[in-house]
């Protein structure tokens, strides 16, 4: 069973903002399954479907950002025989606004809530999908990146945000569905 965490902040003040890519993919893959998220356990907003027969969950932890790996070890612990069923989705600093990267395995990086969930679960042995959010201003260091990722999308980076969720959403689809692995990475990296 594929469990699909996306990452993000609860509650309306964090809607639509980068920091959220992981939650707006969470809710593009269940829009895309015709599934609802019905209930909220392990601290966390879940959606439950199959594809081709393959189930899976997708869920959206409450705990805010930082505090994410708290959640994730409930969920993984539920729904998961290991961490390699495990499947986070999440937005990187490090990567430009309309670029991807899929990884069966890494590090935490920078980013808070990774770091809380590696921590949590004790390896880096699970797959991530990383959406880029590096503006032109916080490449040119006119912002900072606290302020950027709490921040709305920008109107001239929504299209672009907005087309990685949607490949995202249809990737993670594929990959439950069965695809080759490698196809999947290969196809989404190399996207500019």
């Amino acid at each position: 069973m594929y469990l699909v965490v996306g990452l993000g902040n609860p509650g309306a003040r964090y809607r639509n903002t980068y920091h959220n890519i992981g939650f707006m993919t969470a809710d593009a893959l269940a829009e895309k399954c015709k599934l609802r998220f019905t209930g909220k356990e392990c601290a966390a907003l879940t959606a439950k479907g199959k594809i081709g027969g393959v189930p899976f969950v997708v869920a959206k932890p409450q705990t805010y950002m930082n505090l994410s790996g708290e959640s994730v070890r409930q969920l993984v612990r539920k729904y998961c025989d290991s961490e390699e069923e495990l499947v986070v989705v999440y937005d990187d600093a490090d990567l430009p606004v309309g670029r991807m990267r899929f990884r069966e395995e890494g590090s935490a990086g920078t980013h808070n809530g990774m770091r809380s969930i590696v921590a949590e679960l004790n390896t880096t042995s699970f797959k991530r999908l990383r959406i880029g959010i590096k503006t032109e201003e916080l490449a040119a260091k006119e912002v900072e990146i606290v302020d950027l990722v709490l921040s709305k999308v920008d109107y001239a980076d929504k299209p672009a945000i907005d087309r990685c969720v949607a490949e995202a959403a249809d990737a993670l689809f594929e990959l439950i569905s069965g695809k080759d692995i490698q196809r999947i990475e290969e196809r989404l990296n190399k996207r500019k």
